[in-house]
């Protein structure tokens, strides 16, 4: 055990090629389905805040519930979506980065529109009498509620890609874990572990636990001096 140890913390310490280019592709993979979760649940959580429409209440729990999803159950709706006898099997995205990318997305999303929404209706309640007394309209309102929370939105993006960079079940569906393209972090671990390749599986999760790590503390901070400087 402790030379399997000693050998993990010799990769990293020698950034290993294969390491680093795993951590790599995991975090263009996760960053780009963090941006495109962020500009479709960013709105869609504010518009639905302060949104007045029949069958909002149902909404609203289908999109909590969603934030549930088991990431398999996504990654065999992309699969077939995504496979040659799929409406989008044509682009010949299956295995390949970016359909690892519309699975994270999809898993991104949810959780962000949910939070977003929680979030800003909190706030639309408690400023919804100004706004009607100054004029200001439902869509107005959105663009600054949504600078108002910012430190709380930025709290809940962060939130979304601890869930990108930590699932495993989409990514191995639609990517293949192909090594040296489709093979980040999770299931690199999986694989790794698998054929008792410890040391590197122990790297990566040592990186990965950090970065999970380091983005609660950065969420954590975040909020702390969010709250010192405006109260």
């Amino acid at each position: 055990m402790l030379s399997t140890l000693a050998e993990a913390f010799l990769l990293l310490g020698s950034l290993d090629h294969r390491l680093l280019e795993i951590v790599a592709l995991s975090l263009r993979v996760s960053l780009s389905a963090l941006l495109i979760g962020a500009l479709i649940g960013l709105p869609l959580g504010a518009w639905l805040a302060v949104a007045s429409f029949p069958g909002r209440g149902v909404f609203i729990v289908a999109l909590n519930a969603l934030m549930g999803l088991p990431s398999v159950v996504v990654g065999v709706l992309v699969y077939l979506a995504l496979s040659r006898s799929g409406p989008f099997g044509s682009y010949g995205l299956l295995f390949s980065p970016s359909a690892m990318i519309v699975a994270q997305s999809l898993l991104v999303v949810p959780l962000i529109a949910a939070v977003t929404r929680q979030i800003v209706e909190d706030a639309w309640k408690d400023y919804a009498p100004e706004f009607s007394v100054i004029g200001i309209g439902r869509p107005q309102a959105v663009g600054l509620l949504l600078t108002d929370c910012r430190f709380s939105l930025l709290v809940a993006t962060l939130a979304g890609l601890g869930r990108a960079m930590s699932e495993v079940g989409a990514v191995m569906i639609v990517g293949g874990n192909i090594e040296g393209y489709t093979r980040v972090m999770t299931t690199a671990i999986a694989l790794e572990t698998s054929k008792g390749d410890l040391a590197l599986s122990i790297a990566l999760g040592l990186v990965l636990m950090t970065l999970i790590l380091g983005l609660n503390v950065a969420a954590y901070s975040l909020r702390c001096w969010a709250a010192r400087r405006y109260g």
